[in-house]
C-alpha cells in the first residue's frame, strides 16, 4: 500500500501541468483604453513577476479606464516553511456542547452585543452569525439557549456601540466591517478598541471580535481585538470561540480576584459599575428578530 506523499518544500502556482507557475491576474488602470494601457498592462505584469505574460482582456470603463486581465507563468515560488498562518486553537462545538459550557462557565447567559459600525450599512456578513437563520445550514447566535443578544444593526457610532457593551454588562462585542475604502474599517476597529480600553478602564472588557472579507487574521494586537474571522466563517465557529475565550478569560479573572497585592479599589469600583448596569438593564427587552454580525 502506497502512502501519500507529503507536501513539497515549496510550491508553484497550477495551471496546464504540475510546478508551471500559471496564474490569471485582472487588475484596472487609470488610462483610456488603446495601445499604451495595453502595453502597461504588460509591463506591470513583468514587474510582478510574471514571464511572458499574455493580454488576454481589455476593455474600456468609461473614458478614462481600462480593465485588465492578463495570463502567464509566474517566476517565483513559496517555501512553505515561511509561511504564517492563524490555525484555529479551540474545538467546534455542537450547540450543546456550547450551551453547556457557556452555563458552566459563567452560571448565566452569555450577553453579545454586535453592529456594524461607522458607515457601513452591510448587514449579511452579521446576519450569517447573529440571525437564528443562521449561514450554511447552521443556526445563528440567537439560537443558542446560552446567549442574549442585543443587535443594533447596521451604521452604528463607537460611542454608541460602547455605551451599549456597558450598559447591557457585555461578554462579547462582534463587529462585522464590509466598507474598506481608504481602510476604514482599520479606523473604525482601533478607535472602538481604544473607547473600549477607555470605557472598562481598571476591570476586564468584554471580548472584541470582529469580522469582514478584509481583515488579516494576523492583525489582532495590531488593531486591539481579541478574534478576527474572515470569509467562510459559520455561526459555529464564532460560538466555539466564546466558549473558549471566555472560559479562559474568567480563568484569569479569578487568579486577579485571589491576588493579595491587586488594588483593592479596583474590585471595588468595578462592582459598583457593574451594579449599576445591571440595574439599567433590568427589564430589557431584546429584539431576537434582528440582524447582527
Amino acid at each position: 500500500m502506497n502512502t501519500p506523499a507529503g507536501p513539497p518544500p515549496a510550491v508553484r502556482p497550477y495551471g496546464d501541468t504540475t510546478g508551471d507557475g500559471m496564474v490569471q491576474l485582472s487588475f484596472t488602470l487609470p488610462l483610456p483604453h488603446g495601445a499604451l494601457a495595453e502595453g502597461t498592462a504588460l509591463q506591470l505584469a513583468r514587474q510582478m513577476g510574471m514571464d511572458r505574460p499574455l493580454l488576454v482582456h481589455a476593455r474600456p470603463v468609461g473614458t478614462e479606464f481600462t480593465f485588465c486581465v492578463v495570463y502567464g507563468p509566474v517566476v517565483h515560488e513559496v517555501e512553505l516553511d515561511s509561511v504564517d498562518v492563524v490555525e484555529r486553537e479551540y474545538p467546534l462545538l455542537s450547540s450543546q456542547e456550547v450551551d453547556e459550557g457557556l452555563h458552566n462557565n459563567l452560571g448565566r447567559d452569555c450577553v453579545v452585543v454586535g453592529a456594524c459600525i461607522g458607515t457601513d450599512a452591510h448587514t449579511v456578513g452579521i446576519d450569517a452569525i447573529l440571525n437564528i437563520k443562521g449561514f450554511a445550514g447552521q443556526k445563528g447566535l440567537e439560537y443558542y439557549h446560552s446567549m442574549r443578544v442585543v443587535n443594533l444593526g447596521a451604521q452604528v457610532s463607537v460611542p454608541d456601540l460602547v455605551h451599549r457593551a456597558v450598559r447591557e454588562n457585555a461578554d462579547a462585542v462582534l463587529v462585522s466591517q464590509a466598507v474598506t475604502q481608504r481602510d476604514a474599517h482599520l479606523t473604525n476597529v482601533r478607535e472602538l478598541s481604544a473607547e473600549l480600553d477607555a470605557a472598562y478602564a481598571g476591570r476586564p472588557r468584554p471580548l472584541l471580535v470582529v469580522g469582514g472579507p478584509r481583515f488579516d487574521p494576523a492583525m489582532t494586537a495590531d488593531l486591539g481585538v481579541d478574534r478576527i474571522f474572515g470569509r467562510g466563517t459559520t455561526p459555529d465557529d464564532v460560538a466555539s470561540y466564546l466558549v473558549h475565550a471566555l472560559t479562559v478569560g474568567r480563568s484569569r479573572v479569578r487568579e486577579l480576584d485571589l491576588d493579595p497585592d491587586l488594588d483593592e479599589s479596583v474590585h471595588d469600583g468595578e462592582s459598583a459599575t457593574v451594579g449599576e448596569d445591571a440595574e439599567e438593564t433590568a427589564g430589557t427587552t431584546v429584539s431576537a428578530d434582528r440582524s447582527l454580525l
